[in-house]
């Protein structure tokens, strides 16, 4: 049942689930074209290769090993390429010193462990308390950014971190 065997009602309307994956495969589409527009690299390669399994008909093996563990896989590739410096050694124990004597170094640290707290709330609020239904927003809203505003799309989960701290605040009220 892929994109292009669209299989036909007696009316001649594709059944829902060729629909469907037809509509899915549109709006990846349309991610591609606004990626490609907005020279967001690694949105337009991330369309690409979710477009290219669907074409191959290989998504409903692939796809549920990628929303499962694309996540850890990513993070786990983010942080690696973050810890190369100090792998290396060209960030020493001096420079990590360093790193507490200026206000700017001293804020990087405090930011970093407020960003990294809201990312893992927004991660909880996405997925333990089940409000998938703001992830729409957030693609969208991350897609642009990337592709119009220079922006890097690894904000969802800040965002949706933020988005549970006003939840909470407004519950408040």
């Amino acid at each position: 049942m892929g994109v292009m065997k669209g299989k036909k009602n007696p009316r001649g309307q594709l059944h829902s689930g060729e629909s469907e994956n037809m509509e899915s495969t549109l709006i990846i589409l349309a991610v591609l074209v606004v990626a490609v527009l907005g020279r967001a690299n690694t949105v337009a390669l991330a369309a690409s290769l979710l477009l290219v399994l669907k074409l191959l008909q290989v998504d409903q093996y692939t796809f549920p090993f990628i929303e499962k563990g694309g996540t850890f896989w990513g993070l786990v590739l983010l942080i690696a390429a973050i810890l190369v410096p100090l792998a290396r050694g060209t960030v020493t124990l001096r420079d990590l010193g360093h790193v507490f004597l200026s206000w700017v170094g001293l804020s990087a640290f405090i930011l970093s462990l407020i960003t990294t707290y809201m990312s893992g709330q927004g991660l909880q609020y996405l997925t333990v308390q089940g409000h998938s239904e703001v992830m729409p927003a957030l693609i969208l809203g991350a897609v642009i950014a990337a592709a119009f505003l220079g922006g890097v799309p690894v904000g969802p989960f800040i965002t949706s971190g933020i988005l549970a701290l006003l939840v909470k605040l407004i519950a408040k009220l």
